[in-house]
């Protein structure tokens, strides 16, 4: 939990409390998120295409499930979920290849079902370079669209600034419905 912004885990964990079914971290790196979800009494499970990852989440969270798979081509079937966490996991997501992941969030969810990002903040969509791979800031709007032609209703967009004052990142989250 300390590495996890106070204001992240409010906002993720009530989101969670909300949706109506498993929950589905998806890109979930180590599985702090996944963990924490599953630690509160929400039925969450996680996904991320490394392995190391999956094997750290599984080692540190027992009894909560991960899987190895890719969030561009999900091993689901349609309407699985009542909630997708998709928490910095589309940033490393070519803006032109986007909709692919997107499209997988909207056929894993159930009709209603909700969406929650989180993102790196710009004011246009640019890339920048991020541990070992390069990623994107979004432009809330700019993103919002993208969930828009994937078929989600957009409920609401949170924005926050990094607590490091030598480094500010703004960050934003949108949560959204599938319709």
């Amino acid at each position: 939990m300390a590495a996890m912004h106070h204001a992240d885990v409010h906002l993720i964990t009530s989101w969670a409390r909300q949706c109506d079914g498993i929950v589905l971290d998806a890109g979930c790196g180590p599985g702090h998120w996944t963990g924490h979800l599953a630690a509160a009494g929400v039925d969450a499970r996680g996904i991320d295409q490394v392995p190391s990852f999956i094997d750290h989440a599984r080692r540190v969270h027992p009894g909560t499930p991960f899987e190895v798979g890719d969030i561009d081509a999900m091993p689901y079937p349609n309407a699985e979920f009542g909630g997708v966490l998709a928490w910095y996991s589309l940033i490393h997501h070519d803006p032109d290849n986007i909709a692919r992941p997107l499209a997988e969030f909207a056929r894993a969810l159930r009709p209603g079902g909700s969406l929650l990002v989180g993102f790196f903040l710009g004011g246009t969509i640019e890339e920048f370079d991020h541990a070992v791979v390069r990623a994107f800031r979004w432009p809330s709007e700019a993103l919002r669209g993208r969930l828009v032609d994937a078929g989600f209703e957009i409920l609401e967009t949170h924005t926050r600034t990094g607590s490091l004052a030598s480094s500010p990142k703004p960050h934003a989250a949108i949560i959204a419905r599938r319709l």
